[in-house]
C-alpha cells in the first residue's frame, strides 16, 4: 500500500494551552470589546489570529541565535543574510528592519508622494494604510476570477494587464512610482501568481517605464504552487523559481516573519543604488543603522537559516499540506471557503456562512466572533472592517469579499488540532440561522482601524 504523509520534522519542546468554558469566552469578549485583537493569548485555545512571527523555529534557527554577532555596524550576522537574500532574490543592496511594515515604511518614504497611485493585487492593510498616510491611493488590479470563491482558477492572485495597462494610460507616469505585486496575495486568500503573470507584468511595465515591487511575505509559498500548478515549472527547485520570480521586479518588501520562519524581522531588497541610498537614510532615522536596521544580529543570523528552509521542498509541501488539509475538512463539512486553498490560511466566505447579518453590522467579524465562543479559537476578519473608510468620503467600503481568515501558525499545530478547529467551525455553520444581528462601532480610530476598533452588539 501506499504511505500516507507524514510531517518532514519531529517535535522537541512543547507549550501548554488551556481550554476555557463558553462563559468565560464571553465574558472576555465583552471585556475586549469584541475585538479579537485584544484578547490575552492566555485566554486564546488554538490561535489564527495570524501567521506571522508566530511559528516554531528549527534547531538549526535556535543554534544560529547563539552565534549572532550583536556589532552596531558591519555584523557578521548581517553579512550571512546579505548572502542568504542575495542567493535567492539576486538583489544586490539589502536594508533590515524590525518588521514588513518597517519595511514598507522606509520604502513608501522614499518613493511614494502626496497624488500617487500604486497599482497591485490587492493591497494587504498596512500596505495600503502605509499608502494612504501618504495622501496616495492604492488600485486594485486583481483578476476578477479572485473574487468567486468557486472559480478553480490556480492563480487568483494575478494581476488584471488590462486593468494594469488602464492605471498606466490614465495616470501620468510621474504619478505612478511602481506597481506592487503580492506574493502570495493575502487579501484574496492567500492566493499565488503565476511566473506567466509577473513576467507579463513586468513586461508591460517596462513599456511605460514604471518599476515593479514584490511585497514578498509568502514568496516562497508562492513559488511552491508555481512548482505544483504551472505546466513546465514541475522539475524545478524552489530556489530556482524564486531566483526568477525575483529577477522581475526592481526591488521587494519582506516580513520575515511570515517565510522566513521567525518570530521578529523584515528587509528591503533592491538593485537600484540611488533607491538605496535614499532609503538607507529613512533606515537609519526610523530603524538603526544599515547593517541592522532594528533587528538584533541573533535575529538576523536565525533569518539567513529560516530564509534557506523556507525555500527547500520539503518544509513547504507540509506546511501547505497541513493548510488544504484544513480546507478540505470545511469543504466536506459544506464550509463556504475560497477555493483552490490558498498558501497560509484558509478564508471561509462569510456572506454565504452568515446570510442573515447586514453587512454594515460586519458579518465577517460576526463569524470570528462566534467560532471564538464556540471553542476558544481566534480568527481574523479580512473584511469591512479591515477595508476601513473612504479617505475622503469617510463612508465604509465593502470589499467584494467578506472573509475570515484561519492563518496556519508554521511547524506549530498537529492535525488533531485541525480536526478541532474544522468541528468547531461545523458546529457554528449547523446554527448559522440562529445568527441575525451583528455589531457596530463604538469607536474606531482614524486609520487601520481593525487592530484596536471597539464594537458592541447590534
Amino acid at each position: 500500500m501506499n504511505l500516507p504523509y507524514a510531517e518532514p520534522f519531529r517535535i522537541k519542546m512543547i507549550e501548554e494551552i488551556r481550554q476555557s468554558t463558553k462563559e468565560e469566552r464571553e465574558q472576555w469578549l465583552k471585556d475586549a470589546n469584541y475585538n479579537l485583537f485584544n484578547l490575552k493569548s492566555s485566554q486564546v485555545y488554538i490561535d489564527l489570529l495570524t501567521d506571522s512571527g508566530t511559528g516554531a523555529m528549527s534547531d538549526r534557527q535556535w543554534g544560529a541565535l547563539m552565534t549572532g554577532d550583536e556589532s552596531y555596524a558591519g555584523s557578521r550576522s548581517f553579512e550571512q543574510l546579505h548572502q542568504t537574500v542575495q542567493d535567492i532574490t539576486g538583489f544586490k543592496y539589502l536594508l533590515p528592519t524590525h518588521q514588513g511594515r518597517a519595511a514598507e515604511n522606509v520604502l513608501f518614504s522614499v518613493l511614494v508622494k502626496d497624488g500617487d497611485v500604486v497599482p497591485g493585487n490587492s493591497h494587504f492593510d498596512t500596505t495600503k494604510g502605509h499608502i494612504e498616510l501618504r495622501k496616495a491611493h492604492a488600485i486594485d488590479c486583481t483578476i476578477d476570477e479572485a473574487f468567486d470563491i468557486n472559480n478553480l482558477h490556480p492563480f487568483k492572485g494575478n494581476i488584471d494587464l488590462e486593468k494594469l495597462e488602464e492605471v498606466y494610460k490614465s495616470h501620468p507616469k510621474e504619478k505612478i512610482p511602481f506597481c506592487l505585486v503580492t506574493i502570495t496575495c493575502n487579501s484574496s486568500g492567500g492566493q499565488p501568481v503565476s511566473l506567466e503573470n509577473m513576467k507579463a507584468v513586468r513586461e508591460l511595465s517596462n513599456q511605460y517605464g514604471i518599476p515593479v515591487f514584490f511585497d514578498s511575505a509568502r514568496f516562497a509559498e508562492n513559488a511552491y504552487f508555481i512548482k505544483k500548478r504551472e505546466k513546465g515549472q514541475e522539475n524545478r527547485t524552489i530556489k530556482d523559481i524564486c531566483k526568477e520570480v525575483f529577477s522581475y521586479g526592481d526591488g521587494m518588501t519582506m516580513s520575515s516573519k511570515k517565510d522566513g520562519l521567525v518570530n521578529i524581522g523584515g528587509f528591503i531588497a533592491l538593485n537600484n543604488e540611488d533607491v538605496f541610498r535614499k532609503a538607507s537614510s529613512f533606515t537609519i532615522i526610523y530603524e538603526g543603522f544599515i547593517t541592522y536596521g532594528g533587528m538584533a544580529g541573533r535575529d538576523m543570523a536565525a533569518l539567513a537559516v529560516g530564509l534557506d528552509e523556507a525555500t527547500e521542498f520539503a518544509y513547504l509541501e507540509g506546511r501547505i499540506s497541513q493548510v488544504e488539509y484544513l480546507g478540505h475538512k470545511l469543504i466536506e463539512y459544506g464550509i463556504p471557503v475560497q477555493k483552490p486553498i490558498g498558501g497560509h490560511a484558509v478564508f471561509i466566505d462569510s456572506l454565504n456562512f452568515l446570510p442573515n447579518v447586514d453587512r454594515s453590522e460586519f458579518p465577517a467579524q460576526t463569524l470570528g466572533l462566534e467560532i471564538y465562543k464556540e471553542a476558544g479559537i481566534r480568527t481574523v476578519e479580512i473584511g469591512t472592517l479591515l477595508a476601513d473608510r473612504d479617505p475622503q468620503t469617510r463612508e465604509n467600503r465593502y470589499p467584494k469579499l467578506e472573509l475570515v481568515r484561519l492563518a496556519i501558525p508554521r511547524r506549530t499545530y498537529t492535525n488533531n488540532h485541525m480536526d478541532y478547529i474544522a468541528a468547531a467551525i461545523k458546529n457554528v455553520y449547523e446554527r448559522r440561522d440562529e445568527i441575525a444581528k451583528g455589531y457596530k462601532i463604538t469607536w474606531e480610530p482614524e486609520l487601520l482601524r481593525h487592530f484596536t476598533v471597539q464594537l458592541e452588539e447590534a
